[in-house]
């Protein structure tokens, strides 16, 4: 399936607000990265600049819409896949922007900055249940579930759908746990999905 829309949640997980001294939104804050940020496959080396800043990896559970959204669908009939993936960022740039109060686009929306690893099956009932957790080089980073999402998935869809609109080959980044931070050149990046292996990124940072 294309790709069309990369969605993304900000400040979906509390304690991920805390940390970035960022305040907790009363209603969904999306932002979209380009298709060109997409990095889709199981085993990938990733490009970056390594002179923009620090690049910084958020892991988070992504869906894919295979159907358009409408006002009461059912998310089984709107969902085929849920994955886990990095939207990566330049922070520094990030933070600049933000303080100019300028979109974030080119913070977020660099080549190869949306790396999902590969789509296992949607099951809306196990879905609070989910787990999936990020090591760096063999270290436990990240660790997170959709209990803990500040807006429930049905609540992003909704949003979303209702306000830029969702169909089939959509992308939903839902955000991220607190414990992000700076990757390395040479960097070893492993999610995992309910204890399974969800994806391995290897990071180039090139000048």
């Amino acid at each position: 399936m294309d790709v069309k829309n990369i969605y993304c949640v900000g400040r979906n997980y509390q304690k991920h607000a805390a940390e970035l001294g960022d305040k907790v939104p009363d209603e969904p804050m999306l932002f979209s990265k380009p298709t060109h940020a997409l990095a889709h496959g199981a085993q990938r080396t990733l490009h970056f600049p390594g002179n923009r800043g620090s690049v910084h990896y958020e892991a988070e559970l992504v869906v894919r819409f295979k159907a358009e959204w409408f006002e009461g669908a059912d998310l089984n009939d709107l969902i085929d896949g849920v994955a886990c993936g990095i939207d990566f960022t330049l922070r520094e740039e990030q933070e600049k922007l933000k303080g100019l109060r300028y979109p974030w686009l080119t913070a977020k929306g660099f080549p190869q900055s949306a790396a999902v690893g590969p789509f296992y099956s949607f099951e809306p009932g196990k879905w609070e249940d989910t787990e999936f957790t990020l090591h760096q080089n063999g270290e436990l980073k990240q660790q997170g579930s959709p209990k803990d999402m500040m807006f429930s998935l049905k609540e992003l869809a909704a949003y979303a759908g209702r306000n830029l609109g969702l169909g089939r080959g959509d992308l939903l980044f839902t955000g991220t746990p607190e414990g992000v931070g700076p990757v390395s050149d040479g960097d070893e990046l492993k999610l995992a999905y309910n204890g399974r292996e969800a994806g391995t990124f290897t990071v180039h940072l090139f000048e």
